[in-house]
């Protein structure tokens, strides 16, 4: 039987008491394949590569939940990048009303959390 966990993707801030923590895309695409995820809270930038490149964000882990059905029953963006929040939100609004992923996933712009920073 698969544990039921609330998964906070961030690759700096401090996870919340009773969430599993994803510090990046495929930490976080491995944690939503291999469990039930209840809450899922999503940050949009999730750090750089050793050239400064910018690394799969959170709008690219909404982009593949989205084309492999995956869930979580409620999603939250705690995101403090407004364009990234936007972009993953209206792609999972548009894609619940197209049938790519479950239309009883509630998904809210705002976060659940408070965002800390303890370094």
């Amino acid at each position: 039987m698969t544990r039921t966990i609330n998964l906070y993707v961030d690759d700096l801030r401090d996870c919340p008491d009773g969430f599993v923590l994803a510090r990046n895309y495929q930490e976080a695409i491995d944690l939503l394949e291999t469990h039930d995820v209840d809450i899922l809270t999503l940050d949009h930038d999730l750090g750089e590569d050793e050239r400064g490149g910018e690394l799969p964000n959170g709008y690219d882990l909404v982009k593949y939940i989205c084309e492999n059905g995956l869930r979580a029953n409620k999603i939250y963006l705690h995101t403090d990048n407004p364009v990234g929040r936007r972009n993953m939100y209206e792609t999972l609004l548009a894609a619940q009303r197209r049938g790519f992923i479950a239309e009883d996933i509630e998904i809210y712009h705002y976060p659940i959390t408070v965002n800390k920073y303890s370094g």
